[in-house]
């Protein structure tokens, strides 16, 4: 892998002109709109779970496009905020899968700093408006995110929640790693495959046959 950080491999991204496009395309959107999440959390996902740490990765579609959701973590909202529902249905699916306990906390960083990179297709949205980011350039760089994480030396375990991420997913063919897919958790799509799927379990076996320890998926 030729990166040992995310800070090389997104200043990597950042000499390119698909980047600097859709750098220049978010911040004049803000300009004019509020979107989501601020512009210092856009990327807060790596913070908690740096490079080297990487075990799982979960992948969804875009940002929560309502006030105060957001914050640079797939489905992931800050202490005390409401559940929104896909958070809601993650949690049931969590709670059958492995028999813990109901979290009352949607704050995911816990993930995050056991090496659950927690990352969306899309990584800005316009507020009230799902999906309003999905053609700027996300999809590239999440594709080619992806891509560098294929050449990965150890093996990973790549969670894709819904069309949009088994479409960027397809980037990953090393056959180390484990995708599990499904739909997205969204009731809209819940019932089409999500629930059942048992992707934390699933995860916890593949990391522990490969010597890579489990997830411990319990939450406050």
């Amino acid at each position: 892998m030729a990166f040992s950080t995310w800070r090389e491999f997104v200043e990597a991204e950042a000499q390119q002109l698909y980047f600097r496009v859709l750098m220049n395309r978010v911040d004049a959107e803000r300009d004019q709109y509020e979107v989501y999440p601020a512009r210092q959390d856009m990327f807060s996902c790596f913070a908690a779970c740096p490079l080297d740490k990487v075990k799982v990765v979960i992948i969804g579609q875009d940002p929560y496009h309502g006030p105060g959701q957001a914050h640079g973590m797939s489905f992931s909202v800050k202490p005390g905020v409401k559940l929104p529902p896909s958070l809601q249905n993650i949690f049931k699916e969590l709670v059958d899968d492995l028999g813990v306990g109901m979290p009352t906390s949607g704050f995911l960083e816990p993930w995050g700093k056991q090496g659950v990179l927690l990352m969306n297709t899309s990584w800005s949205v316009r507020r009230g408006q799902a999906g309003s980011h999905a053609n700027y350039g996300w999809m590239e760089f999440s594709q080619r995110l992806l891509a560098m994480l294929n050449d990965y030396d150890r093996p990973l375990v790549f969670i894709l929640w819904g069309a949009h991420a088994q479409k960027v997913g397809q980037v990953v063919t090393d056959s180390r790693h484990l995708k599990i897919s499904s739909a997205h958790p969204s009731p809209f799509s819940a019932n089409r495959g999500f629930f059942g799927s048992k992707p934390f379990s699933r995860a916890n076996d593949f990391l522990v046959r490969n010597g890579r320890g489990a997830i411990d998926w319990r939450l406050p």
